[in-house]
């Protein structure tokens, strides 16, 4: 029996416990109080450049914005290294910056600097890796209410942070389980070409999941409001431990809706997506057995895949019958990412 855990382990592809490198916590403020949650993973290149950041500002008479607690040795790099793999040092903002406006200001100024030197990490914010769009930040990765918004930041520096993202995904599917399938255009920043969801984006600051799926739906398939608020339906979450080929880390939160064409209404022009603002080259009405091939051949972007996978178990197409890594994959399906308490 052949298993679709492949494009779970795709996806979802990174634990602590194997990393590599020592992975430094980012809490809001150090040393953390009992109940305060890591916000996020520092790979030690970043600690360094933090260093060095704070450095600049205090040869400059300004305050640093870093507070790095636990150091014992004569560099951040050295000390993150000391304990086999779990770091002793922990990371947060000057407890000056006691707001989310200026815990918001500090990192983009931060990161504005890095951008304009063009170094370091050219392979994520310069040129058109930058989005110029911000992303919510949580005191809690699991509490995403604005309420509890802790700071914003750039949408393309956020794996050098390893801060928890929220995005949107829908699937526009007939009664016959056919689903529009588009292509990514090759122009776009990441996973240009490959398959993708009907609709999918990122929930940048200001928005909650279910408006920033609307917006979505009419930016990338022409899906106007009137036709999508209707038929759309709220399907959960998926959630995913997910490490880029250059080490970066991004676990991700994506909120799933599924959207039934009315009967009738397939050769609707209403409900047939089309592009609109260029991120889609094209849109493909697929069987769920070809959009199974796609999967497990690759073509689709790592967590449409995932998203996809949980849209067949939902609907009863995937089953401990046909499945042999069915509960393996379900677990996968809602990580906690393993340091978010």
């Amino acid at each position: 029996m052949s298993t679709l855990l492949p494009i779970i382990l795709s996806c979802d592809n990174f634990r602590i416990s194997n990393s590599p490198e020592v992975l430094t916590p980012l809490y809001i403020h150090v040393p953390a109080k009992n109940g305060d949650a890591i916000i996020g993973l520092l790979r030690p290149s970043i600690l360094v450049e933090l260093e060095r950041y704070n450095s600049e500002l205090e040869s400059q008479g300004i305050a640093p914005i870093w507070q790095i607690v636990g150091r014992s040795s004569s560099s951040v790099a050295e000390a993150a290294a000391e304990l086999d793999g779990k770091s002793k040092v922990a990371v947060g903002f000057a407890r000056s910056l006691d707001t989310p406006a200026l815990r918001s200001s500090a990192m983009e100024s931060m990161v504005q600097k890095w951008r304009s030197r063009g170094a370091p990490f050219v392979d994520l914010i310069a040129g058109k890796m930058w989005r110029d769009e911000l992303y919510p930040i949580y005191y809690h990765p699991f509490v995403p209410d604005m309420e509890k918004l802790a700071f914003s930041m750039e949408r393309a520096a956020t794996p050098l942070f390893g801060v928890v993202t929220y995005g949107v995904h829908l699937t526009v599917y007939t009664s016959d389980y056919r689903i529009w399938v588009p292509r990514r255009a090759i122009t776009k920043q990441t996973f240009g070409g490959m398959l993708d969801n009907t609709v999918a984006g990122g929930i940048p600051l200001g928005y909650n999941a279910y408006d920033s799926m609307v917006k979505e739906c009419m930016e990338e398939a022409s899906l106007k409001e009137e036709v999508v608020v209707p038929n759309m339906k709220a399907a959960g979450a998926v959630s995913y431990f997910y490490q880029t080929k250059k080490g970066w880390i991004q676990p991700e939160v994506e909120y799933v809706y599924d959207m039934l064409v009315p009967p009738g209404k397939e050769a609707d022009p209403e409900y047939i997506p089309k592009p609109f603002d260029g991120e889609a080259e094209s849109f493909e009405l697929l069987s769920l057995d070809v959009v199974r091939e796609k999967m497990l051949a690759g073509e689709f972007k790592p967590n449409c895949a995932l998203v996809l996978l949980d849209f067949m178990i939902r609907h009863g197409k995937v089953t401990a019958s046909n499945e042999p890594n069915l509960l393996e994959i379900l677990n996968r399906l809602h990580g906690t990412f393993g340091y978010t308490g």
